[in-house]
């Protein structure tokens, strides 16, 4: 169940917003260890985001997975911040990124709950 949603107030290019999250994706279930056809990304790109008081480009990052290791976000935080400067031009510095480790019966899928 990895999860990343990504909000950025920059406009992804409506050729390359495809092959943005099939990147994402891949890179996800890469970096988890999981299989890709448990992984969903969502983008939300063009919103209206002001960081540090400027309009520059800026994301804010959610990444949610099951048993997620605490002790691996900052390697995670550094690969994402890589993809979204890569991606969409967006200076690490200006990505929050927010990590969280659901309990199972807590994230619903398929009719039920893991």
């Amino acid at each position: 169940m990895p999860t990343l949603r990504i909000l950025t107030n920059v406009q992804a290019p409506t050729d390359r917003r495809a092959d943005l999250l099939a990147t994402a994706s891949r890179a996800l279930a890469e970096m988890l260890g999981k299989p890709e056809s448990y992984v969903m990304v969502i983008l939300e790109d063009g919103r209206d985001i002001l960081f540090a008081g400027d309009a520059r480009p800026a994301a804010y990052l959610e990444l949610k997975s099951l048993g997620l290791p605490e002790d691996k976000t900052s390697d995670y935080s550094r690969a994402l911040c890589d993809l979204m400067s890569g991606a969409l031009g967006v200076p690490s510095e200006r990505i929050y990124i927010e990590f969280a480790a659901p309990p199972g019966h807590l994230f619903g899928w398929n009719g039920g709950t893991f």
